[in-house]
């Protein structure tokens, strides 16, 4: 299997859940990965070990994607390590869920630093290291960017401003062959789902299981594969799309 052969990936937020599946699933496909982290050192490391053990190449790099000195050195890591960047995955991601009248600016700026402006800085970062035959941006969104969940306003609005930065983006880049893709996952059962409160056989996950068409919750590697094909060539042709893939629950 060799889609991404030679190709160099980062993928933030990489050291569990849908980032860590995605990582092991570039490098399975032949890619040379950089598994960023912002605090889980270990399980970045248990990620890169996993890689190497099966004949892969990747190396952990701590950053928080918030902080612009943090994704300066990332790439700048990257590059050391591998010359050039093929693929940028934005996965990184604060998730919490408040109501209304407890959103404060500190959990507002939590959200949006991490979820929107930490995609941006390393957009930016990535342009200086694509080669002049371009690269694939992933940004993984979600489906509450189309249905926002009670008590999600901050979560659910920094997904649609990512899905925003998509199209825009799309039209921006694509001179330069540089294509820019949301994803969008429904219901995964992920580390972040579980301290939502999205655990199994709770009133939550049931309700989304009822709402998904194919009758369970995702799991990272189903968002992970699909991750593959928007980095390959397979996908040439496909720039400023938002790609549900969430067993059908917000195919609309």
């Amino acid at each position: 299997m060799s889609k991404l052969k030679n190709k160099v990936a980062i993928v933030t937020g990489a050291s569990k859940g849908i980032g860590a599946s995605i990582a092991k699933h570039f490098a399975r496909e032949g890619a040379k990965v950089i598994v960023n982290y912002a605090s889980g050192k270990e399980a970045a490391d248990k990620v890169v070990k996993a890689i190497t053990d099966n004949g892969g190449t990747a190396m952990a790099v701590q950053g928080d994607v918030s902080k612009e000195a943090d994704i300066n050195r990332l790439f700048e890591e990257a590059k050391n390590a591998f010359g050039t960047l093929d693929i940028l995955v934005n996965n990184a991601a604060y998730q919490g869920y408040t109501p209304i009248e407890q959103v404060s600016a500190e959990s507002f700026h939590q959200h949006f630093n991490v979820n929107v402006l930490g995609a941006i800085l390393a957009i930016q970062s990535s342009l200086k290291l694509f080669s002049d035959k371009g690269g694939s941006i992933i940004n993984i969104s979600s489906g509450a960017s189309k249905m926002p969940l009670p008590t999600a306003s901050l979560y659910s609005s920094t997904k649609a401003a990512l899905d925003a930065i998509t199209i825009s983006l799309s039209k921006e880049l694509g001179a330069k062959n540089i294509r820019i893709n949301s994803i969008l996952p429904g219901a995964t059962e992920t580390e972040g789902a579980r301290n939502a409160g999205v655990t199994t056989g709770s009133e939550y996950e049931k309700m989304f299981i009822a709402n998904t068409p194919l009758g369970r919750r995702g799991q990272p590697e189903d968002i992970a594969k699909v991750a593959v094909f928007l980095a390959s060539d397979d996908a040439a042709w496909i720039t400023g799309e938002h790609i549900s893939v969430s067993g059908g629950m917000y195919g609309f």
